[in-house]
């Protein structure tokens, strides 16, 4: 259709030409027909730059209109730069998506070239290898990140198994950092921190290895004791009774330790909250009763109530909770010391207290109380009969009710500490009496 065009034209030209010959004589029909010819190169030439105009900024919207052959060719070129334009829309969109995404990935992602100079890195790889974007593009990887293991991972291309960097950036974070080559020249380096995951198994082998020391020490005793009494049939009556007793009470630690962990996995299993109606001054005044069965008279124990309406939790548990702390201020309070229970309600929220005049802990110790097994002196604890995990069955509790614990303490001036309950567990004194 292109060519056809224009063929027809000079064709119609030169007919034209024929029929006036006649006329007009050889030399005025040669004269137009030069004259046709260069209009027809003119037109051709016309559009010829004004084509090389436009492939100077080649967009749809200024493809040059004309007629005859040249339209069809516009109209081609049009087609075709639309067609070209749409697909780098869409190949921009894919490319904005993907920048988005890898920008927004919570671990890191740096693009290295052949070299293994950075091309690209996201956000949380800056964060994670102290990385500038601004100044750090072109730059050797190895020139940024010096620890000796990583530089001796980059050197082996062995990109099988990750790398693991600790202290990179001189905070307590640890990294797992990979290579991935993803083309024949390039490769991508994913950074992820895994400091949580890393104290979660120094937690788990804490805990292992904290279980089998508190077990092995009981079990020691109540398996010499059995192979003396083997062995000496015929044992005084008085030291036999005291082996029995001393078996007994160790027997007794290895359960109580056994009956907190148990308690421990069904809290941290999240078995569903069972919500009962709590009269907090029965609770407070069953505590101080307990409090005074296990000081036996050592202590001072005193009782403070304030504020009217009820508690919406689990009774078993939260006795055990406000049991544990109690236990606890008799445990370390040395005997003539006071020991004072409260429960009041402060701006619609319900507090639990308890204080005592004990030995008090230091600061830096009070983060860690509630991890399973802490033990601010482990020699003084196990003399107590503590399992070192009842202030970590405080803790879950405390987290199913939606409360928070705080603990104020000092050396050698006692210590507090309290439950704040949110007003939602709080029961007026008309639900109160429906429920009694």
């Amino acid at each position: 259709m292109f060519w056809w065009r224009t063929a027809a034209l000079l064709a119609g030209l030169a007919l034209l030409s024929l029929l006036l010959q006649p006329f007009f004589g050889w030399v005025a029909t040669l004269a137009a027909l030069v004259a046709g010819l260069l209009a027809i190169l003119g037109y051709h030439l016309r559009n010829l730059e004004r084509l090389g105009r436009w492939l100077a900024d080649p967009t749809p919207e200024g493809v040059p209109e004309s007629w005859g052959a040249w339209e069809i060719a516009y109209g081609r070129l049009y087609r075709l730069v639309r067609s070209q334009h749409k697909s780098q829309r869409m190949l921009s969109a894919a490319l904005d998506r993907f920048v988005a995404a890898g920008e927004a990935m919570p671990e890191g992602v740096v693009v290295l070239d052949a070299n293994d100079r950075i091309e690209w890195c996201n956000p949380r790889s800056m964060q994670h290898l102290g990385l500038d974007r601004k100044k750090d593009l072109g730059q050797h990887i190895a020139y940024l990140v010096r620890l000796p293991a990583f530089q001796q991972y980059l050197t082996a291309q062995d990109y099988g198994q990750p790398v693991i960097l600790r202290n990179l950036t001189g905070s307590e974070t640890t990294l797992s950092v990979q290579l991935v080559p993803f083309d024949s020249t390039r490769k991508l380096l994913l950074s992820r921190d895994i400091t949580q995951l890393e104290r979660v198994q120094t937690v788990h082998r804490d805990f292992v290895a904290n279980v089998s020391h508190e077990l092995r020490t009981p079990l020691t005793v109540v398996g010499g004791f059995i192979e003396t009494l083997i062995d000496i049939p015929e044992m005084d009556p008085a030291t036999r009774a005291s082996q029995l007793n001393l078996m007994h009470e160790q027997t007794r630690r290895m359960q109580r330790l056994v009956d907190d962990l148990l308690t421990l996995s069904r809290l941290e299993n999240g078995v569903e909250l069972r919500e009962d109606k709590i009269d907090p001054e029965q609770m407070v005044k069953l505590l101080a009763s307990e409090a005074q069965g296990l000081s036996q008279g050592r202590h001072t124990v005193c009782v403070e109530v304030a504020g009217e309406g009820g508690l919406r939790g689990n009774y078993d548990e939260l006795h055990s909770a406000f049991g544990n702390l109690v236990s606890n201020a008799v445990r370390y309070t040395p005997e003539g010391g006071e020991i004072r229970i409260l429960w009041r309600v402060e701006d619609g929220q319900g507090v639990f207290a308890v204080r005592d005049t004990g030995i008090g802990v230091d600061a830096q110790h009070i983060p860690r109380l509630t991890e399973r097994f802490y033990r601010v002196d482990r020699g003084r604890s196990r003399s107590t009969g503590g399992t070192g995990l009842g202030l970590a069955i405080v803790k879950h509790i405390v987290q199913r009710h939606q409360a928070r614990l705080e603990v104020k303490s000092e050396p050698g001036s006692g210590s507090c500490f309290c439950i704040r309950f949110p007003a939602n567990r709080m029961l007026d004194a008309r639900e109160m009496s429906a429920a009694k």
